[in-house]
């Protein structure tokens, strides 16, 4: 049966929106798996003024099967079957005729019971009961009161609407009712709407100027640019960050084009599209890589028939750019060197510094890092460029625009007529922003951002400013992914630990607690952030703990091991050679003490061919293993599982004589050791 519901409010932010509906869907299918309640999809839409999830459910839960347990069948029946005065007891206690008992096999053998069958009770019973307390349960950044409503939300609830196998279900949130109707379009089409079903509900809306799919929407938009574009040849400068917030600003997108002085063209695109977006949520267009005089802006109307929407837009755009114009004048007149010099005057944490401090750190990072990776080459210009690019934070630009830093400083020192590989690593070394974002695209652009990125994780873990749960004031999980990102694509062979190594070292006596245990906390930290990147590009979690779980000092090889092992999972070798590891495993599990072979001792013959097989497999395979190579490796690996076989089902491990045992165990050790180097298999979870 179809489900939908809205939740009608005044307007709310685009992040508001996208967190509202992630916790709808997430709610409200846990809430159905909790009671019994098969569903087959929920969908989830969502404008300014609506939070939206439509889905089909079954009509009632499930039946309850429950299995009472009595007492056993020997004491409840004599040989000749004839029940005893315990099942008489036990039937009688639980109303039911001893020919209704049914006998029961469990782990302590077979026992009389009953089976006792609950009737599900009906979907819109449970909805009418969970519906408030799931709404209710929603979270924001913000919440508010209003009225004598005890309810907090992201804004005013307007109106509730909940229909269940095309009929209105009736229940309360805070002060609210639901309602078997909803409206169209606020400001030009606010008239109350009675659908049915979701088709209905859709159509309406529409007919009212009410577009309820997002992505719809998103497509309008696009297509209305493309359309007021096409005379010029231009296109719009993609921001999909602005492109997805304007499409759950609007219920109906109307696309305007407006123009602004070219004086103006003489600042850079960056610039320029930055005042354009921040403040007027508009875009820049652009032809090729340059920006021309005009802008796109969406309104929530039908039409701007009088162009008093596109009048405004320009009047305080050209405010705005005249601002932007003069900070970036203003600017130039003092040379980022100078400006660099107070950045002791500003606090970076209260622990750790200030800017100044983080920048020395920082240059001290990057050198290291250039010279590991030898990129000799970028010696000086990494460290030149660490010594400016906190710089731009005094600048009048950076101030009102602050999504700048990092970009502004790259631009300045270009127009200072530093070299690119300076100035491009001033500018890129705040990227990536998120996982969509792109990397630096120099060298010295991710050296510097790797660097300036682990000196925030080090020393907010240091101080012990970690994350917990939602909270992430000092953005450690962006800051993680965006190195994890920068060495994955960029394919940094790097020892990782004794980069933590030497982030700690610069931090010199700043920290209190112990070295080692902070550094434990970081890969730790890193390790779980690596596990989301992972998962989230598709790969089975279980490859990816046997993938991480030997270690993190080498990300980008910990990245081909994963793809090694997900390239060979459908091998027919690959699941036998799990389950032997796994048994590797299980025999040494409680060996702590790590023995020393001694091929003298290998007197049975299957012994001293997985000796010599093990021998010639390892020399091989550590070379592959150096090289990165894990697919190559992995293979060559498979060709032990034959003579490990061999060797369990014709020797005894834990023989009488102590030095027999432990010498086989010492090679089942060494075996374990290389196995894990490759991965961690016991991790690995295989059908049978």
């Amino acid at each position: 049966m179809e489900f939908f519901l809205e939740i009608n409010t005044e307007e709310m932010p685009s992040s508001h929106i996208k967190s509202g509906l992630s916790q709808l869907e997430d709610k409200l299918k846990e809430d159905l798996r909790s009671s019994s309640i098969s569903f087959s999809r929920i969908n989830s839409y969502g404008t300014c003024r609506r939070l939206v999830v439509v889905g089909n459910f079954a009509p009632e839960q499930k039946d309850r099967v429950e299995d009472i347990i009595g007492p056993p069948k020997i004491a409840a029946f004599d040989e000749d079957g004839i029940p005893k005065a315990a099942a008489v007891g036990f039937a009688k206690k639980h109303g039911l005729s001893v020919e209704k008992l049914v006998v029961l096999k469990t782990e302590r053998g077979e026992y009389v019971g009953a089976r006792k069958i609950t009737k599900g009770v009906p979907t819109k019973d449970i909805l009418k009961e969970s519906l408030p307390k799931i709404i209710a349960s929603l979270s924001f950044p913000k919440m508010m009161r209003w009225g004598e409503n005890p309810l907090r939300f992201s804004r005013p609830i307007q109106n509730v609407l909940c229909i269940f196998g095309e009929k209105p279900l009736s229940f309360r949130v805070g002060e609210v009712a639901s309602s078997d109707f909803t409206t169209g379009h606020k400001i030009f089409s606010p008239k109350k709407i009675r659908p049915k079903n979701f088709s209905e509900y859709r159509k309406a809306l529409a007919e009212h100027h009410v577009v309820v799919e997002q992505v719809k929407r998103k497509h309008m938009i696009l297509k209305q640019a493309e359309k007021k574009l096409l005379s010029l040849g231009a296109q719009i400068y993609p921001d999909e960050e602005l492109l997805d917030k304007l499409s759950f600003d609007v219920e109906s997108p109307h696309v305007i084009l407006g123009q602004f002085p070219e004086e103006y063209l003489k600042l850079p695109l960056e610039v320029l599209s930055t005042a354009m977006k921040e403040g007027q949520n508009l875009f820049s267009v652009v032809k090729g890589k340059k920006q021309l005089p005009y802008f796109i802006g969406v309104a929530d109307v039908p039409k701007d028939s009088k162009t008093l929407i596109q009048t405004g837009n320009q009047r305080v755009l050209k405010a705005r750019l005249e601002d932007a114009k003069f900070f970036w004048n203003q600017d130039l007149k003092i040379k980022l060197r100078k400006r660099a010099e107070e950045l002791d005057r500003v606090i970076y944490q209260e622990k750790l510094g200030s800017y100044e401090d983080k920048t020395q750190r920082l240059k001290k990072i990057a050198v290291y890092l250039a010279h590991k990776l030898e990129a000799g080459g970028e010696k000086k210009s990494v460290a030149e460029a660490a010594e400016l690019c906190k710089a731009d934070l005094l600048t009048e630009m950076v101030r009102e625009f602050p999504t700048l830093q990092g970009q502004v400083g790259g631009l300045y020192a270009r127009e200072e007529g530093y070299l690119a590989n300076v100035w491009k690593a001033i500018y890129e070394h705040y990227q990536p922003l998120s996982m969509d974002d792109a990397v630096p695209s120099s060298f010295s652009g991710a050296i510097l951002s790797i660097g300036d990125k682990l000196d925030s994780i080090v020393g907010a873990i240091g101080i012990g400013m970690g994350v917990s749960g939602s909270k992430d004031p000092f953005g450690l999980r962006r800051n993680a992914q965006g190195i994890c990102k920068i060495i994955l694509e960029k394919k940094i062979d790097l020892a990782f630990s004794r980069l933590v190594d030497k982030v700690l070292a610069v931090y010199s006596e700043v920290f209190e607690k112990d070295k080692e245990d902070i550094k434990k906390r970081c890969l730790e930290f890193f390790k779980g952030r690596l596990q989301h990147i992972f998962e989230n590009q598709g790969f089975r979690y279980d490859l990816v703990n046997a993938a991480i779980s030997p270690g993190i000092d080498n990300i980008y090889y910990t990245y081909l091991r994963l793809k090694a092992l997900d390239s060979l999972k459908e091998s027919a070798h690959f699941e036998p050679m799990i389950l032997i590891a796994k048994r590797v495993n299980n025999i040494l599990r409680n060996q702590s003490q790590i023995y020393k072979i001694n091929s003298e001792l290998f007197f049975e013959k299957e012994e001293r061919e997985l000796y010599t097989t093990f021998t010639i497999i390892r020399d091989n395979t550590l070379d592959m293993i150096a090289e990165g190579d894990f697919t190559k490796a992995q293979r060559m690996i498979f060709r032990i599982r034959s003579p490990i076989n061999t060797f369990f089902d014709h020797v005894l491990v834990m023989a009488d004589d102590k030095r027999l045992k432990r010498n086989r165990l010492a090679l089942l050790q060494a075996i374990s050791k290389l196995l894990n180097k490759i991965a961690d298999y016991s991790q690995i979870v295989v059908s049978d």
